[in-house]
């Protein structure tokens, strides 16, 4: 956890260092994304840890992978919650890692079909018979 002798990042800091605009940063925060409270300084702005930084990169690659928020909203509560959930939590993470696993499958079985067409294509166009595709249906072979 984050002591007072931690060094703070302000939220430009934590958008340059994640690539994460301030309004995500800020819409995390809101959505109660945060294991722990951001910190304001005597200003009132927003201080975030390296620990909530890196958090931030990892919960953006939760959602852009698919991670619905409520299920990051659980994650998190259990965090909050300490020790003696570590089962749950794994839980949440394998469960997520196998649908992200099997999106990669698909994309790479798409990506095989597009590749194969590119192919046809590529041939078809060489050899001058680009005229002929589609002229029977579609070429998947």
């Amino acid at each position: 956890m984050t002591t007072d002798t931690d060094a703070l990042l302000s939220i430009g800091e934590v958008s340059e260092r994640t690539g994460l605009p301030t309004h995500t940063l800020r819409f995390y925060e809101q959505e109660g994304l945060f294991a722990g409270p951001v910190r304001r300084n005597a200003a009132g702005r927003r201080m975030y840890s390296e620990e909530q930084a890196h958090w931030a990169r990892v919960c953006t690659k939760l959602r852009s992978s698919g991670m619905p928020l409520p299920e990051i909203h659980r994650y998190v509560a259990l965090v909050r919650e300490g020790p003696g959930n570590e089962k749950e939590r794994f839980a949440i993470l394998r469960e997520h890692e196998n649908k992200v696993a099997q999106q990669v499958a698909d994309l790479q079985e798409a990506l095989a079909v597009i590749h194969t067409k590119v192919e046809i294509y590529e041939e078809a166009l060489s050899a001058g018979t680009a005229d002929q595709l589609w002229r029977d249906g579609p070429t998947c072979d």
